[in-house]
């Protein structure tokens, strides 16, 4: 059998670009409901997708009026709606975004070891530091942890975790009705974790989860991300935006994670995608013109703004990106950023037009044929393992990919037809982890 992709379906509200919800047919009474959610899910189980990726937040950006005036700022809690679209699905991963800087393992280990027996096998998350003041100020905090910090803070996070999933073995539920034995002690074990940021007990007051661990995604492009993602991540969720760079950053991520002592192949990397469709590529280019049109300037450099932390709005629009100081926020998408304002004749009104369009991921314009085409030749390539799909406005964009691209790609082989696994790691051809508490 051929190598096949892997494809998420990246969930942010109404559309991932930021005037998505303003185009014609987007229910924007679908927001809070969960019936949008339902039918959007169905959408991308429907186009065989490996998961769908949920994106969340701690806070809510009140820095800049024209983002809160302009854009959505509505995060719906992820787990809460995963659990009901858990019942709602059949075969696709559902994976939700989770801060290791404001929660606690314990609570994580259940909630998603809970999702997985829900979903029969099917859930995963994404392990995020979060990057702003305004989300520490939600936890009694006055400023954010050091850059650094949260990522050692994420590293110890992810080590509790999997000690609470491992802390039932395999086969320790026993419920004999005869003997009147639930559980065998001699297969449950204590975490008896004592680390920098975690003093945790155990056992985890539930069985091993279905997959064994959940899988774990994780987005970081800074050096410490990085690392941390080649250590623990199932999935990357890259931020490429040439050929050459996807195919560098696959093999650096590759080498580092076999400098972890992981084994080949242990990671699957999806770069971001937003494709923006039509019939033609005439059609195609008047609906990016469409969604560009519905952008606020104000509300584009504030964006832009919000990404760099530092407001922009003092200085000519048509002039170059001012010598920022540095931050504590996120450290690789503004890397990113900046290495783009170093281009000839950037100007901060092209890199906050880029922005809004794409938040700095990849975006084809075109054909459902041609949006394959580019997939096609990143895949081939070796750059990635498949796509996190960002539909610039949903159900729509989303609807169109599967209609459109899909099948394109199953022609090709290059895509699954149907699904031959149950579980997430299975369609990702993962194994299931070994239990690594047994003879600690």
């Amino acid at each position: 059998m051929t190598r096949q992709m892997h494809l998420g379906a990246f969930l942010f509200n109404l559309g991932n670009h930021v005037a998505g919800w303003r185009m014609p047919g987007v229910p924007t009474e679908g927001l809070m409901s969960f019936a949008f959610y339902r039918d959007l899910a169905a959408i991308a189980e429907r186009g065989k997708f490996d998961l769908l990726f949920h994106s969340d937040g701690v806070g809510i950006n009140d820095s800049y009026d024209a983002v809160l005036r302009h854009s959505i700022t509505i995060r719906p809690e992820p787990l809460t709606l995963l659990s009901a679209l858990a019942v709602s699905t059949s075969r696709i991963g559902l994976a939700a975004t989770v801060s290791t800087t404001y929660n606690e393992p314990y609570h994580i280990a259940r909630k998603l070891a809970m999702l997985d027996f829900l979903s029969e096998g099917r859930a995963a998350l994404n392990l995020v530091t979060s990057s702003t003041d305004l989300e520490a100020r939600n936890f009694g905090q006055t400023s954010h942890l050091g850059h650094a910090e949260r990522y050692e803070r994420a590293g110890e996070f992810v080590d509790v975790l999997r000690l609470l999933w491992d802390s039932w073995e395999d086969g320790a539920l026993v419920l004999d009705r005869d003997s009147g034995v639930v559980a065998d002690p001699a297969r449950i074990r204590r975490a008896d974790w004592q680390g920098r940021y975690f003093s945790v007990r155990g056992p985890l007051n539930m069985p091993r989860p279905p997959q064994g661990h959940p899988v774990i995604i994780q987005a970081g492009t800074s050096a410490d991300g990085q690392g941390f993602a080649a250590r623990v991540a199932d999935i990357i969720f890259s931020v490429e935006r040439s050929l050459s760079s996807a195919q560098a950053f696959r093999a650096a991520a590759e080498t580092r994670a076999r400098g972890a002592g992981r084994p080949p192949g242990a990671t699957r990397i999806l770069p971001g995608l937003l494709p923006i469709l039509g019939r033609t590529q005439a059609e195609a280019d008047a609906q990016d013109r469409a969604l560009q049109d519905l952008v606020p300037s104000a509300l584009a450099v504030s964006y832009l703004s919000d990404f760099l932390q530092h407001d922009l709005s003092r200085y000519p629009l048509d002039g170059p990106l001012p010598a920022l100081p540095e931050t504590n926020g996120e450290v690789g998408r503004r890397q990113l950023i900046l290495e783009r304002a170093r281009a000839p004749g950037a100007t901060i009104r092209s890199l906050a037009t880029e922005m809004v369009q794409n938040r700095g991921h990849l975006r084809v314009v075109g054909t459902p044929a041609t949006v394959a085409d580019f997939m096609a030749q990143w895949f081939t390539a070796g750059a990635c393992d498949g796509f996190n799909i960002l539909a610039p406005f949903h159900p729509g964009g989303l609807a169109e990919f599967v209609d459109g691209v899909v099948p394109e790609l199953q022609r090709r082989g290059l895509f699954r037809q149907e699904y031959e696994g149950r579980t997430l790691r299975d369609h990702l051809g993962l194994a299931r982890p070994a239990n690594g508490a047994v003879g600690r």
